[in-house]
């Protein structure tokens, strides 16, 4: 019996040992959250969410260049963070209701991408649903079979009605109460107050030969109108009368278009494309020193 004591004792300490360090190996992984980049985000957005700088976010992850993250990267969030109340929830805690389609009557004045930001689909999953080849070409009266939101990728979802509570990091603080966000990925323009969006239109950015510049800028440049001359730079157009010009850094603004309705399809030497009510309502509701993000 004494033997059988003394190899229990033996062996007692070891397991004591291990025990502890599983309690104590938690409570250090505790500090350190990590997040999941998800399609259409950027660091920008992601350190917004969290309550951090883009500064902050890329220094913890040795990212040299913060206008480059991309779906499915695991990045490091600092212990110091204070997340916003809507993380992005891991995939088995989202709900699956069974929705199902319905059905829109085209009204006088609409188009495919305001419908679809309605719905809160992509023009693609309309226009695969009801056999359309150009999302351009929709008539009064016709009857739009909408696709249930949860089957399809939403390139450009609805805002929000009701946003969470905004955090008070110094991400926020830094924008002030209206910004810009242009996501090149989507080829979407959203406005936001705060972290609340408050609109949001399709829009057709700078094509390969001709990129849009990414980066946060400042609008410092409003016409409500003006003649736009591409002959000085080097472009073979000339277009006069253009309504709604806010230029943002140097030669690149956003501005209404009317010698096309492509939107959602990279079209401009660079600028951001918009339908003219759309940049219509931006411009009014916009000011000099207005933030504009831009990012893919």
């Amino acid at each position: 019996m004494k033997k059988w004591r003394l190899g229990s004792a033996k062996l007692a300490l070891p397991l004591l040992v291990l025990c502890l360090a599983f309690v104590l190996i938690p409570a250090a992984a505790a500090q350190q959250q990590t997040y999941v980049v998800q399609p259409g985000e950027n660091l920008f957005r992601i350190a917004l969410k969290h309550g951090l700088t883009t500064q902050q976010l890329a220094a913890a992850n040795g990212i040299v260049n913060p206008d480059w993250v991309y779906a499915g990267q695991v990045l490091v969030i600092p212990g110091n963070a204070t997340p916003a109340s809507n993380p992005a929830p891991a995939p088995a805690a989202q709900p699956a209701p069974a929705a199902s389609a319905t059905t829109h009557v085209v009204q006088r004045g609409e188009i495919l991408s305001r419908i679809a930001l309605q719905y809160g689909v992509s023009v693609q999953s309309i226009a695969q649903a009801n056999g359309i080849y150009n999302p351009s070409l929709i008539y009064y009266g016709q009857t739009l079979t909408i696709p249930a939101a949860s089957n399809s990728t939403a390139a450009n979802p609805a805002p929000a009605p009701a946003a969470a509570p905004a955090p008070s990091g110094p991400a926020v603080q830094s924008l002030g109460a209206r910004w810009i966000d242009v996501n090149l990925s989507t080829q979407t323009l959203t406005a936001y107050e705060g972290t609340t969006p408050v609109f949001s239109s399709l829009i057709s950015s700078g094509t390969w030969a001709h990129p849009t510049v990414t980066g946060q800028f400042s609008i410092y440049l409003r016409y409500q109108s003006q003649d736009m001359n591409g002959y000085r730079l080097g472009y073979d157009y000339y277009l006069p009368n253009v309504p709604y010009v806010m230029y943002f850094y140097r030669d690149y603004s956003l501005h209404g278009t009317y010698w096309h309705n492509n939107f959602g399809t990279p079209m401009s030497h660079g600028c951001v494309n918009m339908n003219t009510a759309d940049a219509q309502w931006l411009y009014n509701w916009s000011s000099y020193g207005t933030t504009v993000n831009v990012h893919y």
